[in-house]
């Protein structure tokens, strides 16, 4: 009792003297001590008697003492207290931020983040949504030295990646590579390159354990494996395929010796591990098959493996599951004699980009592998992953005498480039894309055409229809800079006409009354759940005021997105729309292979099936918008070859449209 009564002398000596910092840190030290003499309401009162400074005494009445548990209440002074300003903290909404300001008098403070200037929260707000950043926290990192965070993501991938894993928990790869792509610090075509660099580094990291599921979490241990008697135990029990591949990988990697006994329990665990994988996960089973064949082990047999494999194909998907560092071993494995290798030629369209890459590299010395994709290459519609394998690393194949000419590949780049596509194809199409907008590329590979190809190649471009408008002229710009006697077939198109952003009385009036119901009603029905469900105890553990404080944020930004669009669109009864061409404003009659139908193009809120109303900023009416009659137009949603309609008819807004388009009945503007 002498123990705490002289801690609470201390306390009051330390109040008279005005010290906060002294008697804050007293109470965090003692807080046990102190909270069997004095209430929380006491406690909260010697710290405001040390202090007359406002902001300190907000954040005092904001923490709540008497109505939350002592050590809650601290807990959040505490929390307030490491938010001053120029402190860096994180949301998990806006990332990294910078405390611009206390506001004591209306209790709130003001963040600035990057995507976010001078974003308000309550401190009540804030100690629910931001935190303290830690100081070895990547984003804190590149703020406080981005020479040294550069250097670590261009030099030491594997270090960056542990740093990236230890700030965020440990994160699943799908996770990490949604982390890094969405804060910038790789891009999204460049991640595969990034992580596959990252992964051969991390492998090698004893520290280090990354699963077989993308969906599993990265593990990152202070120390590496010993491989005790405890880790052979929870090795010999494990029953999941994908873990018994990782254990086993994670020993190889570590250069453990491989006794007898050791790689008995192996070759059993793997053993039962591919049985486990037959016939639910190719990719898996292959990349056990490859386990044992390098360690050496006989059972079982390679042969029945490949069986296995080659059986309906299973191969190609298995190529497609497995990691594109792992892909080269599967096609070795494959390839133990001219039939195999035959089979694999004969699926080369099959297979997927890294799986092409590696029969190349592995198989390209090979005639009949030379061959297989010459013919391949001559065909109308040759395989996107050839085509953009080949083209480039041109460099690489100029010399293969079975190839088509360049031109001609480079005619299949193009169409590959303008077809819409998606999967393993669309990968291809963002290649192409990337090589066509590298001038060094571009510039190389007209190094390389007569004269003749080099206008088929431009003209071929210029013809293209759906290639991205910007980028599309700035290829063909770069080609007449190559060749300025292109410059005499350049078509000048027109400059695609700017629309104001409007919409009709009816869909501005709904939006703004669902606006007024969100501020109205919404919002403070969120607030009451939120109050109520403070009473539930332990906000930590609190499921129904998580609910609460996840719906109070969507409720935010949607109010801030909503006020934004009803700020920017305006109103419109479309009366000075003309049918010179199309427009907002005008019914359209269009015809297609499917038969004629007619639209109204109106604003951007306004959409009716069942009358045929399109928004202006649907897909098919931004295509038909400044279309005169008989002019085509493409059409969207048709997958492989771009189908095309013709705008047959202009004419006004029939009246059963300009009925739907005014204000309803008691909606008010």
């Amino acid at each position: 009792m002498a123990e705490i009564d002289s801690v609470v002398a201390e306390l009051s000596a330390l109040k008279e003297a005005q010290d906060f910092a002294g008697a804050y840190e007293l109470v965090r030290k003692n807080l046990a001590k102190i909270g069997k003499v004095l209430s929380p309401e006491g406690v909260c009162d010697a710290l405001k008697g040390a202090t007359k400074e406002r902001k300190y005494l907000s954040f005092l009445d904001s923490a709540e003492f008497g109505k939350l548990p002592l050590e809650e209440s601290f807990a959040k002074l505490e929390k307030l207290l490491s938010f001053e300003e120029g402190a860096l903290v994180l949301s998990k909404a806006w990332g990294l931020g910078k405390v611009k300001r206390i506001d004591d008098f209306y209790q709130r403070i003001v963040v600035d983040f990057p995507v976010k200037k001078g974003h308000q929260f309550s401190y009540a707000a804030a100690c629910d949504i931001i935190v303290r950043a830690p100081e070895d926290h990547i984003l804190v990192l590149k703020e406080a030295d981005r020479a040294a965070f550069d250097t670590l993501l261009q030099t030491k991938r594997g270090e960056f990646v542990k740093r990236v894993l230890k700030s965020y928990s440990e994160p699943s790869l799908n996770k990490l590579e949604e982390i890094c792509i969405a804060n910038g610090f790789v891009k999204k075509e460049g991640w595969k390159d990034f992580w596959n660099a990252a992964r051969k580094e991390l492998i090698a990291d004893k520290c280090v354990q990354i699963p077989v599921k993308r969906t599993d979490p990265i593990r990152v241990r202070d120390e590496a494996e010993k491989y005790g008697t405890s880790w052979f135990i929870e090795f010999a029990n494990i029953t999941d395929p994908g873990q018994i591949l990782l254990k086993v990988r994670e020993y190889v990697a570590a250069k453990k010796k491989l006794d007898e006994e050791t790689a008995k329990l192996f070759a059993g665990r793997l053993a039962f591990a591919l049985t486990a994988a037959r016939k639910s996960n190719d990719a898996l089973y292959a990349r056990l098959a490859c386990m044992v064949t390098s360690l050496g082990f006989a059972e079982p047999p390679a042969a029945e493996m490949r069986a296995y494999l080659k059986e309906r194909s299973r191969f190609v998907e298995a190529a497609a599951g497995l990691p594109a560092g792992e892909t080269g071993n599967l096609i070795r494995f494959l390839a133990d004699g001219d039939e195999s290798k035959a089979l694999i030629y004969k699926h080369l369209p099959d297979l997927c980009y890294a799986a092409v890459q590696e029969v190349i590299r592995e198989l390209g010395n090979d005639p009949a592998c030379r061959a297989a994709i010459g013919a391949l290459l001559k065909l109308p519609n040759a395989p996107a992953t050839l085509v953009a394998l080949v083209i480039g690393k041109y460099d690489d194949y100029k010399a293969w005498d079975e190839l088509p000419p360049l031109s001609t590949l480079i005619m299949h780049a193009i169409a590959l480039g303008e077809s819409r596509q998606s999967g393993e194809t669309l990968r291809m199409q963002n290649i192409v894309h990337r090589l066509f907008a590298d001038k060094n590329w571009l510039k190389a590979m007209f190094d390389h055409l007569a004269a003749e190809e080099q206008r088929l190649v431009f003209e071929r471009l210029q013809a293209s229809l759906t290639w991205e408008s910007a980028s599309h002229h700035l290829i063909l710009t770069r080609m007449t800079g190559i060749n300025p006697a292109l410059k005499a077939l350049v078509v000048k198109a027109e400059k695609k006409k700017e629309y104001p952003r409007v919409t009709s009385f009816r869909s501005f009036g709904l939006k703004k009354r669902e606006y007024l119901k969100l501020i109205n009603e919404d919002m403070p029905e969120n607030i009451r759940k939120i109050e109520f469900a403070k009473g539930f105890g332990d906000l930590s553990e609190n499921a129904e005021y998580q609910y609460a404080k996840d719906e109070q944020r969507a409720l935010m930004q949607k109010q801030t997105l909503m006020q934004a669009d009803l700020e920017a669109v305006k109103p419109s009864d479309f009366a000075d729309a003309t049918c010179d061409e199309v427009m907002p404003g005008v019914m359209v009659t269009i015809q297609t292979e499917e038969g004629g139908k007619t639209y109204a193009i109106l604003g951007e809120w306004d959409n009716d099936v069942e009358m045929g109303i399109l928004s202006q900023r649907a897909k098919l009416a931004e295509n038909m918008l400044g279309k005169k009659a008989g002019d085509k137009f493409e059409l969207p949603g048709a997958e492989g070859e771009v189908k095309f309609g013709t705008v047959k008819l202009i004419s006004p807004l029939t009246e059963a449209v300009k009925n739907w388009m005014k204000l309803p009945e008691g909606v008010q503007i």
